[in-house]
């Protein structure tokens, strides 16, 4: 935010980043008249510089994770980050035996995804769509999982063309949305 000659605290951005990035950038976007483009694109370049072990995951991610497993579910990530990166990431957090695959450009899959994509993962693994949900803030994942047939739930704000099947802003409505979904 200095970057931009905006005035503010570091505890007021971490305590609404730690909501959602979506929320932090809609926030400040308004408070400070800033288009919210540009403001993501200065915290996704101050965040791929920060050290691994700080970029900790939302706030009830291990615990939606750990449901889904001692259900019999599989967590799958599909990132653009490369799989090396991703795999540090984890393990920095205690992760790494809740996720069952990454999936990343190393393997031969387009920068943005696409239906396509969706589909190859769930034919490789052997899952099915009805089953299958795909959590994201970006609306070009969920475009992709609706395109696929598969349940989309999108996480922050992001306003969306094309609605999402569920909205969260914290992982801990995601539990409870799992909880009450049917198989």
């Amino acid at each position: 935010m200095n970057e931009l000659g905006l005035p503010v605290a570091l505890n007021v951005i971490d305590g609404l980043v730690r909501k959602s990035l979506e929320r932090c950038v809609a926030s400040l976007s308004e408070r400070f008249n800033v288009d919210p483009d540009r403001l993501r694109q200065q915290f996704e370049a101050h965040y791929r510089q920060l050290a691994i072990a700080n970029q900790a995951p939302f706030p009830g991610v291990r615990d939606v994770c750990v449901d889904i497993r001692s259900l019999g579910g599989l967590n799958i990530i599909v990132t653009q980050r490369n799989q090396a990166t991703v795999q540090q990431l984890l393990a920095a957090h205690g992760l790494e035996l809740l996720f069952a695959r990454i999936y990343s450009l190393e393997h031969g899959y387009a920068y943005e995804p696409v239906a396509s994509m969706f589909a190859s993962i769930l034919n490789e693994l052997g899952l099915d769509r009805e089953s299958s949900l795909v959590v994201s803030s970006r609306g070009l994942d969920i475009r992709a999982g609706a395109e696929t047939g598969l349940r989309t739930c999108l996480f922050g704000r992001t306003a969306l063309s094309e609605p999402a099947d569920y909205r969260i802003e914290t992982y801990d409505q995601l539990l409870a949305l799992l909880q009450e979904m049917p198989a």
